[in-house]
Order: C-alpha cells, then structure tokens, then sequence
C-alpha cells in the first residue's frame, strides 16, 4: 500500500498527492541529443549538485550527499590520497571535489561490499526487489567502517607515489573514528557469575525496541530518548560460551558507553509492519500531546493579561480552525529536532527530548564525574518512500549549516532541503522529522552535537603533487619502450595556467543502451549505454615541442566490455588486457588524477566535443578552461560538424581514414583552434560568421562526405557517433 487508507489521515493523503514528483522516484527523460535538452533546473534551482540515478546501485546516492553536506568528513577525504587502485576514500575525495560519480565505480570493486549484499544487479533495481530500507542501513555501516580503517593509516597530504606512512598508522586513530566512534564497554555475565568485559569501538547504533504482549494489541506510549537510551545501553539475554562453565550458557550481555561522540548515527531498523505500527503509534501519541498543549496555552494566557480576554473570545471562535492548521505540521512526528545528553559515573547516560532554542548551562560536575551536557540537533533524516510500482526510493534530508554557507556564499544561514538524485529543493524542518508510515518510513538519523565541527580542521590542502605527470610504469608486461607513443613531461614543461593542452578520449561500452518502441515508432531511451574511458591523449600546446604527446594512456578495466567500438575509438580487444596489450596501460585513478592536476592547475583544453567527454570521464571543467571546435565552428540551430570534415575544410587533412587516432584527433583540434584565432583575428567575427556560412554551403554540397575519407555526414562521422554513444 503506497498511500494512506485510513480516513483519519485524509490531510497526509492529500500533502502526498501534492508533493508526488517531489517523493517518488525521479527520472531522466533521454533524447537524441542524450542529456544535453534535459532541463535539470527544473528539478533543482538551487547551487547544490545533484546525482543521477541510471548509474548501476545509485541507491547510495542520498548517503553520498550526507557525507558531502559533514564539512569535517567531506574534508578528511579531500585530502586524502593513497596508492591503493580502489580505495573508497580517495574515490569520494575525488567525487566531492567534483561531485560527479567515479565513487560507484570502486565501490562495486570492494570484496567487502559485495559479501555484505551491497552490490545490487541491474535487474534487482530495476524490478524493485531490492529491500532498500534495510540495504540502505547496511550501507551506512559499511561505508563508515570502510573510510575508518581507509583512513586510520594516513590523514595528511601525502604525494600519489612514495609517500611513507603517518604518525597515526600507530594510533589507529581516524577523524572517522574521532567524529562518529563512541567508547564501548560489553559485559557478558553467566549465570555462574563469571563476567567478562570487553571494550570496542562503534560507529553507529541500531534502534531496539519494546517487545509487545501478543494478547495485548493496544502499543504503549514511550519516549524516543527513552527508547534511544535503551537502543544504546542494550541489555538482552542470549546463549553465550562461558570459560568458566566450559559451555554455551544463558548470558546476560550488557552495553555501556564510556564517551559521547561528535555525531549520533542511528539505524532505525523500521523493516517489518510490527516495527512500523510501533513508530506510528508513537507518532500519534506525541501528536495528541502536542494538541493537547495548544488547547491549554490560550487559557493560561488569560491568568496574566486581563487585557486579551476581549481578543481571546474572537480567538476563540476561530481557534479550532487555527489549532488544527498549527498542529498538523506535528503530525507524524515522534523524534525531537534536538536530543539532550550526558555521561557522568553516578548516573550513566541520560538522554532526554530538548525544547527547540533553548541553551543548556554549563555542568556544576567536575570532570572526573560527569563528561558534560550537550545538545545533540539532529541534520540528516534518510528516509525509504514506498511505491508499489518501482519497489521505492530513497531521499535525504538534510541541515545544511553555517560553515557550508560562509564558505560557499559567505552568509550565515541554516536551511533544510530535500535530495532526491538530481531533484533538489528547501523544505521545512518539521517535514524533515515527519514520517508517515503508510508511504515513508525511517531509515536512518543523524544528529550532531551543537557546534561539534570548530574542533576540526576545515582546510584542504590538495594532496595532488607534480609528479602525477612524470614517467610511470606501465602495467602491460608487453610493453617495451620503443613503442611509446609520448614523451612525458620534464619538471622544466609543467604546464602552468592558460597553458593550451590538447585532448582527445576514447571509450568503450560496458552496458547496452536499454530502450522501448512506442506505438508511433518511434524509439523511447529507458537507460542510456554505460560507457568508460579507455583512452586518454594530452598533447602539449605550445613550446618548442607542440603538439608531441606527453599522455597517451589506455586504461584498464576489470569490468566486462560489451563493445570495443573499434570503428570509432580505435580501441581493440586486449589493448586493455595487461597480460597481451603493448600500450602504454595505467589504472582509471591514475589517468583521473593526471587530469585532476592539469584541471587544478588551471590549463586550457582543447578538442572536439569535449564536453561529453569529460562527462563520461566524470569531470567537471570550467567553461573558461574548454575550447572545444564542435561549438567554434558551429552556426545556431545547424547541424554540428565532424572532425573530419572540418580538417579537410580548413586545413586540407584527410583524417579518421581507417579508424581513429586520438593523437591525431587532438593535434588536429589544436590545429583548428590556430585557425579559428587566426581568422578572428583577420576580420573579427564579421570575417567568421562569413567563412561558417561557405563551410555549411560546402556542406551542403558534399552531403557532408569527404572526398577520400568515408566517414559518414556529420551527425554520423565517427566522431559524432562517439558523441552520441555518450
């Protein structure tokens, strides 16, 4: 049941049929042009990046965006770097500096994942098997755990290669740990009396709660903070080994925290109807308290000002209608926007709801006897939406504070906001504690201790170094250097900012493009062709040596390849094969942060079509750092050009013949770049907008085929089929 059905609930049916496109799944309506018509402002007007959700187990993306929105996570893994190939760490460095989605990737690489039933297939997402709830809480364990051990070796910049290990390799200590984990004490008691004690870390906890009497339908009122404490300070009897019994006996396990952390993570564990009934029964009872606290708050009112009884009896006729439109924004709440908690020897930990804008005063305990009191505000709600039709999805909430704001537009500000993939909008704080069972349910909880994040360092210090561009091994074991195909960069050519570098890429096919045939025959694209780069080259733009080559990298993959696409990208199969390619083979991490490097630095690429090109690669460029010849030689609302075309136009080269070449297809971008300035310069844009106009005249003429070089017109040159296929 994806709506409410009870009548009681007839205002939440309706807020749900409201905010429909806003909850459910959202998806990418493809065209021949792929995603350069699609209008993503209209699901997100505000300046935070979306994810999008063709990508296989983008089920994640909502926790994404939480670790993004921690400003002390999003900069430990900035500022990370590490040699290993697939390390989460790095790769969610490089997806929150660009906030694209090479971070999937390794994550499907990761053993860990996959035994932990991370890793969903195509199908299982597609059908709406997938239990997204559950999986989604599994997730978050997982990538907490992973980024601490990832992260507990080395924390600081560090260079790609030869670094040695940090200081707190030692400790084991992680900002992961120092955030999230809390200090855990588990007793086990036999009823022998041995007891043993061990201690451990924790990085989350899972909501326990209350068995219910079979006979008794009837759900008690209980208190979240009193259900919380609990959930913490778990105590349950199970059969356990004894030492001293020297066999499995009814124990008695007990949990205590000896620290409180920076942030709270709970896992809510609301996977089965009882769970659910519980949390709604909950919800109601704080929604009749609530009412109930309305109704009296006009009658104590009358006992200090006599002045407002006149005003009162007006109110009064009209409060019903105003109480219930108050009110109703406290429906479906059970949990508290801000959690009070302490740790002391006496009394243990206590936990209790904390009225919204309130401060604490400082503790009378000394610190031998009470840690303190802190507020806890909660900033991140993950909840499952169920439909029936797409098995859900999964949305964020979250409060994103002060220090995002005055680093991004300097202004001082907190504000909630709804991430669901690429539709992103501001909600209010009560819809982000809301949880109406019947359609959402509650996943996971995070809340953070007030002003938690002025004990960390927030700067980040780029841990890519120069030596990214120097000579590297190859991983082929054919390769011999005689058949290299560039020279690397000496120290002496590290290109600087405006520095011209040419750019071509190549790609290959690991998924099919998925689409429908409607009934007019006209074809519909479900999900797009999974591409991945399988060929990058940089030439140099300038100097003594333009145009040599100083990257010509094939990357390996140990995804399966559909489709080589030999006609277009020249790629055949074993070039990517370690143990039979004689090209010059690296990792995808390697070549990313070659082009990290020349990006940070501030050079000017130049190609054709290079904006799909670096959306494949999941690059985000500035426009000022692109000149691409697609858009130079192009005419509004004409066809685009060829490469090849526009070689043979403008600078008498047949190129492409056989297959392509991209150090080819990058000097000729090059060369094409020196003659659109050259032509800028001789008559301004009068002089160009005359010679595009003879050039689509000519094209016109030719049926855009050139002579000797069979490539197809343009919108099906290999070049502009590569477009395409992105």
């Amino acid at each position: 049941n994806t709506l409410p059905s009870d009548t009681h609930n007839c205002t939440t049916y309706h807020t749900f049929t409201k905010n429909m496109k806003t909850w459910l799944k959202v998806t990418i309506k493809y065209s021949k042009l792929g995603l350069e018509d699609f209008d993503f402002k209209h699901y997100n007007r505000t300046l935070f990046a979306g994810l999008e959700p063709h990508i296989p187990n983008a089920y994640c993306n909502c926790m994404i965006q939480v670790l993004y929105f921690l400003e002390p996570i999003r900069c430990l893994v900035q500022n990370h770097l590490c040699q290993k190939e697939f390390c989460l760490a790095c790769e969610l460095g490089f997806l929150f500096h660009m906030l694209d989605l090479n971070f999937l990737r390794a994550f499907r690489t990761i053993p860990e994942a996959s035994a932990l039933g991370l890793i969903l297939a195509d199908s299982d997402e597609q059908t709406g098997k997938a239990r997204l709830g559950r999986l989604i809480q599994s997730w978050n364990r997982f990538i907490l755990t992973q980024l601490h051990q990832e992260t507990q070796e080395q924390e600081g910049p560090q260079a790609y290669r030869g670094a040695s290990s940090s200081a707190l390799g030692s400790s084991g200590e992680s900002v992961i740990g120092r955030q999230f984990g809390c200090e855990v004490e588990n007793s086990s008691l036999c009823r022998c009396g041995k007891e043993t004690v061990r201690s451990s870390l924790t990085l989350l906890f899972t909501m326990h709660y209350p068995e219910q009497n079979s006979l008794d339908k009837t759900i008690k009122e209980y208190d979240f903070a009193e259900i919380l404490k609990k959930s913490i300070c778990l105590e349950q009897s199970t059969q356990a080994w004894c030492e001293n019994c020297e066999k499995y006996q009814p124990t008695v396990q007990t949990r205590n925290i000896r620290c409180l952390p920076d942030v709270l993570v709970i896992n809510c564990e609301v996977n089965s109807v009882k769970e659910a009934e519980f949390w709604k029964a909950q919800a109601e009872y704080a929604f009749i308290k609530a009412k109930k606290k309305e109704e009296m708050e006009p009658r104590s009112k009358l006992k200090f000002n006599f002045f407002l009884i006149a005003f009162l009896m007006i109110f009064m006729l009209f409060r019903e209608e105003l109480v219930n439109t108050r009110v109703e924004d406290l429906r479906h709440i059970w949990i508290p926007l801000t959690l009070k908690m302490s740790i002391s020897k006496s009394q243990g930990l206590e936990i209790s709801s904390w009225p919204e804008g309130e401060e604490v005063k400082d503790t009378e305990d000394s610190t031998e006897e009470a840690e303190g009191t802190s507020l806890y505000d909660l900033v991140v709600t993950v909840p499952h939406v169920l439909d029936a039709r797409t098995g859900g999805n999964l949305v964020a909430h979250i409060k994103v504070g002060e220090t995002y704001h005055i680093r991004k537009e300097g202004v001082t500000h907190q504000q909630w906001y709804l991430f669901n993939d690429f539709l992103i909008e501001p909600i209010d704080k009560a819809e982000a504690a809301q949880f109406d069972v019947n359609w959402k349910l509650p996943a996971i909880l995070y809340y953070a201790k007030r002003n938690y994040h002025s004990k960390y360092d927030l700067r980040i210090k780029n841990p890519i170094e120069t030596s990214v561009l120097l000579t590297e091994a190859s991983l082929a074991r054919k390769q011999r250097k005689s058949h290299a195909t560039f020279i690397p960069l000496m120290v002496s050519e590290m290109p600087q900012a405006g520095d011209l570098v040419g750019l071509d890429a190549e790609f290959v096919t690991l998924n099919q493009e998925e689409a429908e045939l409607r009934s007019d025959g006209t074809k519909s694209t479900i999900k797009p062709s999974q591409m991945s780069v399988a060929r990058i080259t940089c030439v140099r733009g300038q100097g003594p040596n333009e145009g040599v080559p100083f990257i010509d990298d094939y990357i390996s993959t140990q995804e399966q390849v559909v489709d080589y696409l030999t006609q277009y990208s020249g790629i055949k199969p074993g070039d990517l094969d370690a143990k039979i390619s004689s090209k010059h083979l690296t990792t995808l991490k390697s070549i990313y942060l070659k082009l990290r490097f020349l990006i940070d630095t501030g050079v000017r690429f130049v190609g054709h079509g290079l904006q799909k090109d670096f959306r494949v690669i999941n690059l985000l460029v500035l426009k000022d750092q692109v000149v691409d010849t697609v858009y130079l030689f192009h005419m509004p609302r004409k066809r685009m050009i060829s490469l090849c075309f526009l070689a043979w136009y403008f600078l008498d080269l047949n190129i492409q013949g056989e297959t392509h070449d991209s150090i080819e297809d990058a000097r000729t971008a090059l060369a094409l770049y020196r003659k659109y300035l050259e032509l800028s310069r001789g008559g301004g844009n009068d002089e160009v907008r005359k010679v595009l106009k003879g050039l689509y005249e000519k094209g016109r003429k030719l049926d855009w085929k050139v002579p000797d070089c069979d490539t197809g017109d343009g919108q099906g040159s290999p070049k502009s089929m590569k477009l395409a296929l992105h």
